[in-house]
């Protein structure tokens, strides 16, 4: 099992805190930036950043269906978004079916998934308000 974190980070050009979601303590932007880096997909690295409270909306990272996970890293999420699949079996919270709407032919089978402990992930979420 993983484990979920959230890690917020000031956006010099929002000028205000983004949330980064933390798989086993390192940001999704990171692991994302291997996984597209490795397969050699263009563009990669440093495209991805954490969302703003706007972005997140009133019920962030909630299972039931395909969420925003991460935004763009030039603050504008749409324009450079990452989904993911999110969904609660028993006691655990799973991400996954990843996938980039602005590049639809990128393959993100074997990114993820990633399960997480539902209290610890709903705890988490709580404390972002």
């Amino acid at each position: 099992m993983n484990e979920f974190g959230l890690a917020t980070e000031w956006h010099e050009i929002w000028h205000e805190n983004v949330a980064v979601p933390l798989v086993d303590g390192t940001p999704l932007t990171e692991w994302v930036d291997i996984f597209e880096t490795v397969r050699d997909m263009r563009p990669a690295g440093g495209m991805y950043g954490g969302l703003t409270a706007v972005d997140r909306g009133d019920k962030p990272f909630q299972p039931g269906k395909s969420q925003l996970v991460l935004g763009c890293s030039c603050g504008h999420a749409d324009c450079w978004p990452l989904y993911a699949r999110i969904i609660a079996h028993g006691d655990m919270v799973v991400w996954d079916e990843f996938r980039q709407p602005r590049r639809r032919e990128r393959d993100y089978i074997g990114f993820g998934p990633y399960r997480f402990d539902r209290a610890r992930y709903e705890a988490v979420v709580a404390e972002l308000g």
